[in-house]
């Protein structure tokens, strides 16, 4: 009986000493994306990803610090690297659960990186994916407002390139700041970005 008691607390306590580093290190990592260290902070989370398999979120942000990063860089090479790093780790979550809203969000967002960058070669290859995953995402997630207002953004993006009117997407924008102001994340580490995002989108509608 004692021996199983003392398995019992090693047990324990060694759940509780991987939880406090788990905590540590994602803390640490998005603190290093937070000052623009988006190297450093993608080769954390992808530590933290190997040690700890059963959360999607280190996969996740691998994706999502390589993507926004894509967005700033015009270099080939580097805009190849950035989002073949960020598919890669968003594609080990999607295997494990593809009805995963937040996971089909940073999808489209890989896909519109790539559209931002070569809009003649890729626009009409990805445009129609990009529209379903947020199709996707918002039938999984109607109220998440990531969901809401980066299809919106999406939409704009399109809207502006043909020469049509915003209002609707820009009711959207609206809707999603809504969303914001209620939507409550899972984990301290669940993803919660994208106010800012949707206020700057806000000022340009008006």
């Amino acid at each position: 009986m004692s021996k199983i008691i003392v398995t019992i607390v090693l047990f324990i306590s060694s759940y509780v000493s991987a939880q406090g580093q788990f905590e540590q290190g994602m803390g640490k990592a998005l603190q290093l994306w937070g000052e623009g260290k988006s190297t450093e902070a993608s080769s954390l989370f992808e530590r933290i990803a190997a040690a700890e398999k059963s959360s999607w979120l280190p996969n996740y942000y691998v994706a999502l610090v390589n993507t926004n990063a894509a967005f700033s860089t015009k270099d080939k090479e580097q805009v190849s690297l950035l989002l073949d790093k960020a598919q890669k780790a968003l594609d080990v979550e999607m295997d494990k659960n593809p009805n995963n809203a937040e996971l089909l969000v940073v999808q489209a967002m890989i896909h519109t990186a790539w559209i931002a960058f070569d809009p003649m070669t890729n626009g009409q290859k990805l445009a129609g994916p990009v529209m379903e995953l947020y199709a996707k995402a918002k039938t999984l997630a109607p109220e998440n407002p990531r969901v809401v207002f980066c299809k919106a953004e999406f939409e704009i993006g399109g809207a502006k390139f043909w020469g049509t009117d915003t209002k609707p997407m820009c009711a959207q924008i609206e809707k999603a700041i809504g969303l914001f102001a209620t939507f409550k994340p899972e984990t301290v580490f669940s993803p919660s970005w994208g106010l800012e995002r949707a206020q700057m989108a806000q000022k340009n509608c008006k």
